[in-house]
């Protein structure tokens, strides 16, 4: 089956990259931004990147994010999306708070304060988990 243009495997490949960049940005106490992220993708997959000037590249981005929270979540308990953000920006994108009221972490119609609240607290969570000075177990 292909999903934005790619195939299973592809996106397995895609997952698997992103997956251990975010674990390494987590270790490191650091975000990353969604431009980041897909040039690191670029480089270690050797894969085209997504076109984000289009709005079925910034889809496929974000369908990414979630098929890394589904396989990492369960080790971690946190959604390790929380770590991309806009370049520039100082928060988490819309599809992280879609995702997170999908998953019954907020509610439906969170007002920005819970949405700053809860985005913080899964950083935070997230910097916790994987920091190694702290005891964290920095699984998959």
């Amino acid at each position: 089956m292909s999903l934005y243009g790619r195939d299973d495997e592809t996106w397995e490949q895609l997952t698997e990259a992103g997956l251990k960049f975010l674990i390494e940005r987590a270790r490191l106490r650091k975000t990353t931004s969604y431009t980041e992220l897909n040039t690191v993708l670029e480089r270690r997959t050797g894969l085209s990147g997504f076109d984000f000037g289009r709005q079925d590249g910034r889809a496929a981005m974000g369908h990414l994010l979630r098929r890394i929270v589904e396989q990492n979540r369960p080790a971690s308990g946190l959604m390790i999306s929380a770590l991309v953000i806009y370049l520039d920006g100082s928060d988490a994108g819309s599809g992280f708070y879609s995702l997170a009221v999908d998953l019954g972490l907020l509610p439906r119609k969170p007002s920005a304060r819970q949405k700053v609240e809860f985005w913080v607290g899964q950083l935070n969570r997230l910097h916790d988990h994987y920091a190694p000075t702290t005891g964290g177990t920095g699984t998959v």
